[in-house]
Protein backbone atom coordinates (compact mmCIF):
# COMPACT_ATOMS: atom_id res chain seq x y z
CA UNK A 1 0.00 0.00 0.00
CA UNK A 2 1.51 3.49 -1.08
CA UNK A 3 2.02 6.13 1.84
CA UNK A 4 -1.05 7.67 2.59
CA UNK A 5 -1.43 11.23 0.65
CA UNK A 6 -1.95 14.93 2.46
CA UNK A 7 -5.83 15.41 2.95
CA UNK A 8 -5.91 17.66 0.13
CA UNK A 9 -5.88 15.29 -1.85
CA UNK A 10 -7.95 11.66 -2.39
CA UNK A 11 -6.79 8.59 -0.79
CA UNK A 12 -5.07 5.93 -2.91
CA UNK A 13 -4.74 2.41 -2.59
CA UNK A 14 -2.61 0.43 -4.98
CA UNK A 15 -3.60 -3.19 -6.29
CA UNK A 16 -1.98 -5.94 -3.79
CA UNK A 17 0.99 -7.21 -5.33
CA UNK A 18 0.21 -10.49 -4.70
CA UNK A 19 -3.20 -9.95 -6.87
CA UNK A 20 -1.53 -7.41 -9.08
CA UNK A 21 -0.79 -7.75 -12.93
CA UNK A 22 1.72 -4.95 -14.37
CA UNK A 23 -0.65 -2.54 -15.93
CA UNK A 24 -2.81 -2.84 -12.58
CA UNK A 25 -0.02 -1.47 -10.76
CA UNK A 26 -0.01 1.57 -12.58
CA UNK A 27 -3.68 2.79 -11.55
CA UNK A 28 -4.69 3.50 -8.43
CA UNK A 29 -7.76 4.26 -6.85
CA UNK A 30 -9.30 7.28 -5.21
CA UNK A 31 -12.04 7.42 -2.94
CA UNK A 32 -14.42 10.59 -3.10
CA UNK A 33 -17.46 10.78 -0.73
CA UNK A 34 -20.57 12.46 -2.23
CA UNK A 35 -24.01 13.00 -0.28
CA UNK A 36 -27.53 13.48 -0.85
CA UNK A 37 -29.59 15.71 1.35
CA UNK A 38 -33.14 15.65 1.12
CA UNK A 39 -35.59 17.46 2.79
CA UNK A 40 -39.40 18.38 1.76
CA UNK A 41 -40.59 22.30 1.69
CA UNK A 42 -44.17 23.25 1.00
CA UNK A 43 -44.56 20.44 -1.12
CA UNK A 44 -41.41 20.70 -3.18
CA UNK A 45 -38.74 17.83 -2.37
CA UNK A 46 -35.29 19.39 -2.20
CA UNK A 47 -31.75 18.22 -2.43
CA UNK A 48 -28.99 20.45 -0.49
CA UNK A 49 -26.33 21.67 -3.45
CA UNK A 50 -22.76 23.36 -3.70
CA UNK A 51 -22.35 25.57 -6.31
CA UNK A 52 -19.14 26.29 -8.28
CA UNK A 53 -18.86 26.66 -11.91
CA UNK A 54 -22.35 24.34 -12.38
CA UNK A 55 -24.51 22.42 -9.53
CA UNK A 56 -23.56 19.67 -7.74
CA UNK A 57 -23.44 17.37 -4.61
CA UNK A 58 -21.49 17.76 -1.32
CA UNK A 59 -18.57 16.03 -1.98
CA UNK A 60 -15.06 15.60 -0.92
CA UNK A 61 -11.85 12.93 -0.99
CA UNK A 62 -11.41 10.47 2.02
CA UNK A 63 -8.22 10.98 3.92
CA UNK A 64 -7.56 7.31 5.48
CA UNK A 65 -4.95 9.80 7.76
CA UNK A 66 -7.77 11.82 9.28
CA UNK A 67 -10.96 9.74 8.76
CA UNK A 68 -11.60 6.49 10.66
CA UNK A 69 -14.73 5.45 8.50
CA UNK A 70 -16.11 7.00 5.44
CA UNK A 71 -19.30 8.44 7.73
CA UNK A 72 -17.14 10.05 9.43
CA UNK A 73 -15.40 11.78 6.21
CA UNK A 74 -18.47 12.51 4.27
CA UNK A 75 -19.57 13.89 7.27
CA UNK A 76 -16.43 16.75 8.09
CA UNK A 77 -17.27 17.67 3.76
CA UNK A 78 -20.49 18.07 4.18
CA UNK A 79 -20.20 20.44 7.15
CA UNK A 80 -17.32 21.97 5.62
CA UNK A 81 -18.66 22.80 2.40
CA UNK A 82 -22.16 23.56 3.55
CA UNK A 83 -21.98 24.39 7.45
CA UNK A 84 -24.74 21.82 8.09
CA UNK A 85 -24.65 18.72 10.23
CA UNK A 86 -26.07 15.82 9.11
CA UNK A 87 -28.66 13.58 11.20
CA UNK A 88 -30.18 10.40 9.48
CA UNK A 89 -27.66 9.00 7.05
CA UNK A 90 -26.85 5.59 5.22
CA UNK A 91 -24.45 4.36 2.72
CA UNK A 92 -26.26 4.60 -0.15
CA UNK A 93 -24.34 3.17 -3.23
CA UNK A 94 -20.85 3.00 -4.82
CA UNK A 95 -20.02 4.32 -8.21
CA UNK A 96 -17.10 2.88 -10.17
CA UNK A 97 -17.32 2.30 -13.62
CA UNK A 98 -14.90 3.32 -16.03
CA UNK A 99 -15.13 6.51 -17.72
CA UNK A 100 -17.56 8.19 -14.82
CA UNK A 101 -14.92 10.19 -13.14
CA UNK A 102 -13.36 12.28 -15.75
CA UNK A 103 -15.03 15.38 -14.97
CA UNK A 104 -14.46 14.54 -11.01
CA UNK A 105 -10.59 13.42 -11.48
CA UNK A 106 -9.57 17.49 -12.15
CA UNK A 107 -12.31 18.54 -9.37
CA UNK A 108 -10.47 16.41 -6.44
CA UNK A 109 -7.45 16.44 -7.74
CA UNK A 110 -6.48 13.18 -8.84
CA UNK A 111 -3.69 11.85 -10.75
CA UNK A 112 -4.09 10.71 -13.90
CA UNK A 113 -3.09 6.99 -13.76
CA UNK A 114 -5.76 7.15 -10.73
CA UNK A 115 -9.07 5.63 -10.75
CA UNK A 116 -12.11 7.69 -8.92
CA UNK A 117 -14.52 5.50 -7.17
CA UNK A 118 -17.22 7.75 -4.92
CA UNK A 119 -18.94 6.18 -2.20
CA UNK A 120 -22.71 7.50 -1.80
CA UNK A 121 -24.78 8.42 0.88
CA UNK A 122 -28.05 9.42 1.27
CA UNK A 123 -29.34 11.67 4.40
CA UNK A 124 -32.65 12.82 5.27
CA UNK A 125 -34.09 16.01 7.05
CA UNK A 126 -37.32 17.31 8.82
CA UNK A 127 -36.68 20.81 7.25
CA UNK A 128 -34.28 22.57 5.11
CA UNK A 129 -31.23 23.78 7.63
CA UNK A 130 -30.39 26.91 6.91
CA UNK A 131 -27.48 27.65 4.34
CA UNK A 132 -24.67 29.94 5.51
CA UNK A 133 -22.41 28.50 3.32
CA UNK A 134 -21.76 31.15 0.43
CA UNK A 135 -22.15 28.00 -2.07
CA UNK A 136 -24.23 26.00 -0.35
CA UNK A 137 -28.17 25.78 -2.41
CA UNK A 138 -30.97 24.07 -1.68
CA UNK A 139 -32.82 22.85 -5.38
CA UNK A 140 -35.93 21.25 -5.84
CA UNK A 141 -34.79 18.04 -7.51
CA UNK A 142 -37.85 18.12 -10.46
CA UNK A 143 -35.27 20.88 -11.32
CA UNK A 144 -32.89 17.94 -12.29
CA UNK A 145 -35.63 15.45 -12.89
CA UNK A 146 -38.47 17.25 -14.73
CA UNK A 147 -40.61 14.05 -16.30
CA UNK A 148 -40.78 12.35 -12.71
CA UNK A 149 -43.45 14.74 -11.61
CA UNK A 150 -46.73 13.22 -11.91
CA UNK A 151 -48.92 15.13 -9.75
CA UNK A 152 -49.90 17.55 -11.82
CA UNK A 153 -50.51 14.81 -14.44
CA UNK A 154 -48.36 13.46 -17.03
CA UNK A 155 -45.18 15.94 -17.49
CA UNK A 156 -45.61 17.15 -20.94
CA UNK A 157 -41.90 16.76 -21.04
CA UNK A 158 -42.62 12.94 -21.69
CA UNK A 159 -44.68 13.12 -24.89
CA UNK A 160 -42.64 16.01 -26.18
CA UNK A 161 -39.23 15.10 -26.01
CA UNK A 162 -37.98 12.28 -24.11
CA UNK A 163 -40.47 9.23 -25.30
CA UNK A 164 -39.29 10.49 -29.25
CA UNK A 165 -36.22 10.84 -28.42
CA UNK A 166 -36.05 7.22 -26.81
CA UNK A 167 -37.82 5.79 -29.59
CA UNK A 168 -35.45 7.14 -32.68
CA UNK A 169 -32.82 6.03 -30.41
CA UNK A 170 -34.05 2.29 -29.98
CA UNK A 171 -34.55 2.42 -33.77
CA UNK A 172 -31.16 3.24 -34.36
CA UNK A 173 -29.03 0.74 -32.87
CA UNK A 174 -28.45 -2.94 -33.21
CA UNK A 175 -30.88 -4.39 -30.27
CA UNK A 176 -33.51 -2.64 -30.98
CA UNK A 177 -36.17 -4.91 -29.93
CA UNK A 178 -33.92 -5.13 -26.45
CA UNK A 179 -33.56 -1.28 -26.31
CA UNK A 180 -37.27 -0.71 -26.57
CA UNK A 181 -38.38 -3.30 -23.70
CA UNK A 182 -35.86 -1.45 -21.31
CA UNK A 183 -37.51 1.62 -22.23
CA UNK A 184 -40.99 0.11 -22.04
CA UNK A 185 -40.04 -1.48 -18.52
CA UNK A 186 -38.29 2.36 -17.38
CA UNK A 187 -40.92 4.54 -18.70
CA UNK A 188 -44.34 2.43 -18.00
CA UNK A 189 -44.53 2.12 -21.94
CA UNK A 190 -46.68 -0.37 -24.06
CA UNK A 191 -49.27 -1.21 -21.59
CA UNK A 192 -47.05 -1.82 -18.36
CA UNK A 193 -47.18 0.36 -15.54
CA UNK A 194 -45.10 3.49 -14.03
CA UNK A 195 -42.82 2.14 -11.11
CA UNK A 196 -41.59 5.44 -9.41
CA UNK A 197 -38.52 3.75 -7.99
CA UNK A 198 -37.15 3.50 -11.17
CA UNK A 199 -35.81 6.38 -11.32
CA UNK A 200 -31.85 5.73 -11.69
CA UNK A 201 -33.17 3.37 -14.74
CA UNK A 202 -34.97 5.99 -16.76
CA UNK A 203 -31.72 8.29 -15.69
CA UNK A 204 -29.53 5.86 -17.39
CA UNK A 205 -31.42 5.29 -20.32
CA UNK A 206 -31.49 9.30 -21.24
CA UNK A 207 -28.04 8.88 -20.91
CA UNK A 208 -27.42 6.81 -23.39
CA UNK A 209 -29.82 8.26 -26.06
CA UNK A 210 -28.23 11.42 -25.70
CA UNK A 211 -31.03 13.02 -24.01
CA UNK A 212 -29.32 14.76 -20.87
CA UNK A 213 -26.01 17.46 -21.28
CA UNK A 214 -24.05 15.57 -19.15
CA UNK A 215 -23.86 12.46 -22.09
CA UNK A 216 -22.54 15.17 -24.75
CA UNK A 217 -20.18 16.54 -22.55
CA UNK A 218 -18.90 13.59 -21.15
CA UNK A 219 -18.05 12.36 -24.64
CA UNK A 220 -16.32 15.20 -25.32
CA UNK A 221 -14.23 15.38 -22.80
CA UNK A 222 -13.44 11.67 -23.87
CA UNK A 223 -12.39 12.78 -27.28
CA UNK A 224 -15.75 10.94 -28.90
CA UNK A 225 -18.17 12.51 -31.36
CA UNK A 226 -21.11 14.20 -29.13
CA UNK A 227 -23.75 14.69 -31.82
CA UNK A 228 -26.69 12.47 -31.94
CA UNK A 229 -30.31 13.01 -32.90
CA UNK A 230 -31.21 13.53 -29.50
CA UNK A 231 -28.22 16.20 -28.88
CA UNK A 232 -31.28 19.29 -29.49
CA UNK A 233 -33.53 18.03 -27.08
CA UNK A 234 -30.61 17.73 -23.95
CA UNK A 235 -30.66 20.83 -23.04
CA UNK A 236 -34.42 21.45 -21.78
CA UNK A 237 -34.36 17.34 -19.77
CA UNK A 238 -33.37 18.98 -16.92
CA UNK A 239 -30.46 20.96 -15.06
CA UNK A 240 -27.01 18.91 -15.34
CA UNK A 241 -24.81 18.31 -12.38
CA UNK A 242 -21.10 18.27 -12.05
CA UNK A 243 -19.77 15.06 -13.10
CA UNK A 244 -21.99 11.90 -12.30
CA UNK A 245 -23.77 13.80 -9.62
CA UNK A 246 -27.43 13.70 -11.16
CA UNK A 247 -26.94 9.90 -11.52
CA UNK A 248 -25.90 9.73 -7.87
CA UNK A 249 -29.18 11.95 -7.01
CA UNK A 250 -31.59 9.43 -9.06
CA UNK A 251 -30.06 6.82 -7.30
CA UNK A 252 -31.28 8.41 -4.37
CA UNK A 253 -34.75 9.37 -5.43
CA UNK A 254 -35.24 5.64 -6.08
CA UNK A 255 -33.91 4.24 -2.85
CA UNK A 256 -35.63 6.69 -0.67
CA UNK A 257 -39.20 6.02 -2.89
CA UNK A 258 -38.92 2.48 -3.01
CA UNK A 259 -37.60 2.33 1.31
CA UNK A 260 -40.56 4.66 2.00
CA UNK A 261 -42.89 1.34 1.50
CA UNK A 262 -41.00 -1.15 3.94
CA UNK A 263 -39.16 1.41 6.25
CA UNK A 264 -41.32 4.56 8.65
CA UNK A 265 -38.67 6.76 6.92
CA UNK A 266 -40.72 9.23 6.14
CA UNK A 267 -41.03 9.99 9.65
CA UNK A 268 -37.38 11.66 9.20
CA UNK A 269 -38.71 14.35 6.74
CA UNK A 270 -41.57 15.48 9.08
CA UNK A 271 -41.84 18.42 11.83
CA UNK A 272 -42.95 17.25 15.25
CA UNK A 273 -46.58 18.15 14.60
CA UNK A 274 -48.56 17.63 11.61
CA UNK A 275 -51.90 17.26 9.77
CA UNK A 276 -52.55 14.17 7.75
CA UNK A 277 -52.81 16.50 4.85
CA UNK A 278 -49.75 17.50 5.57
CA UNK A 279 -47.95 14.32 6.09
CA UNK A 280 -49.60 12.81 2.65
CA UNK A 281 -48.53 16.00 0.77
CA UNK A 282 -44.48 14.99 1.76
CA UNK A 283 -45.52 11.41 0.59
CA UNK A 284 -46.74 12.49 -2.59
CA UNK A 285 -44.11 15.06 -2.88
CA UNK A 286 -41.43 12.18 -2.93
CA UNK A 287 -42.76 9.87 -4.83
CA UNK A 288 -43.75 12.16 -7.52
CA UNK A 289 -48.03 11.69 -7.66
CA UNK A 290 -51.31 11.93 -5.46
CA UNK A 291 -53.24 9.76 -3.66
CA UNK A 292 -56.98 9.17 -2.35
CA UNK A 293 -56.90 11.13 0.72
CA UNK A 294 -59.61 8.65 2.59
CA UNK A 295 -57.46 5.99 1.70
CA UNK A 296 -54.40 7.33 3.03
CA UNK A 297 -55.75 8.98 5.89
CA UNK A 298 -57.38 5.10 7.15
CA UNK A 299 -54.02 3.62 6.70
CA UNK A 300 -51.97 6.19 8.60
CA UNK A 301 -54.94 5.87 11.57
CA UNK A 302 -54.45 2.61 11.56
CA UNK A 303 -50.66 1.78 11.42
CA UNK A 304 -49.48 2.82 14.71
CA UNK A 305 -47.07 5.31 13.44
CA UNK A 306 -48.73 8.49 15.12
CA UNK A 307 -51.03 9.68 17.69
CA UNK A 308 -53.03 12.64 18.16
CA UNK A 309 -51.69 15.34 20.12
CA UNK A 310 -55.80 17.00 21.18
CA UNK A 311 -54.87 19.89 19.02
CA UNK A 312 -56.09 21.59 15.70
CA UNK A 313 -54.84 23.94 13.12
CA UNK A 314 -57.10 25.75 10.36
CA UNK A 315 -55.86 24.42 6.78
CA UNK A 316 -56.48 25.47 3.53
CA UNK A 317 -60.61 26.01 3.23
CA UNK A 318 -61.10 27.06 6.59
CA UNK A 319 -61.93 24.01 8.03
CA UNK A 320 -59.97 22.69 11.50
CA UNK A 321 -57.64 19.47 10.86
CA UNK A 322 -56.34 17.51 14.05
CA UNK A 323 -52.52 17.69 14.67
CA UNK A 324 -50.59 14.17 14.58
CA UNK A 325 -47.17 13.21 16.37
CA UNK A 326 -45.22 10.34 15.96
CA UNK A 327 -45.73 7.56 17.80
CA UNK A 328 -41.83 6.52 18.84
CA UNK A 329 -43.29 3.24 20.89
CA UNK A 330 -44.96 2.29 17.29
CA UNK A 331 -42.19 3.30 15.37
CA UNK A 332 -39.95 0.98 17.19
CA UNK A 333 -42.80 -2.09 16.67
CA UNK A 334 -42.94 -1.69 13.21
CA UNK A 335 -39.79 -0.52 12.15
CA UNK A 336 -39.94 -2.96 9.24
CA UNK A 337 -43.18 -1.55 8.14
CA UNK A 338 -43.47 1.64 5.69
CA UNK A 339 -46.20 3.22 3.89
CA UNK A 340 -48.47 1.21 1.56
CA UNK A 341 -47.74 3.63 -1.54
CA UNK A 342 -50.50 2.95 -4.28
CA UNK A 343 -48.93 2.59 -8.16
CA UNK A 344 -49.62 5.51 -10.23
CA UNK A 345 -53.15 5.50 -12.26
CA UNK A 346 -52.41 6.21 -15.59
CA UNK A 347 -54.27 6.89 -19.08
CA UNK A 348 -53.58 3.79 -21.64
CA UNK A 349 -51.05 4.54 -23.90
Amino acid sequence: MKKPPAASHPASLATPAALATPAALATNVAIALNAVLAAVDRERPKVLCVQADALGLPYGPFDPARHRTFEIGMREWVERQTKISLGFIEQLYTFGDEGREAPAAALLGAKASERIVSVGYLALAPALSQTIAEDAVWRDWYGFFPWEDWRGGEPAILRERIIPGLADWAGSGRNKSSRKARINIAFGQGGMGWAEERTLDRYELMYEAGLVVEAGRDRAAAGLDSASPATEAAPQTGAPMISDHRRILATAIGRLRGKLKYRPVIFEMTPPEFTLLQLQRTAEAIVGFGFHKQNFRRTIEKSGFVEPTGEATQEAGGRPAALFRINREGLRERAATGLAIPRLRRTKD
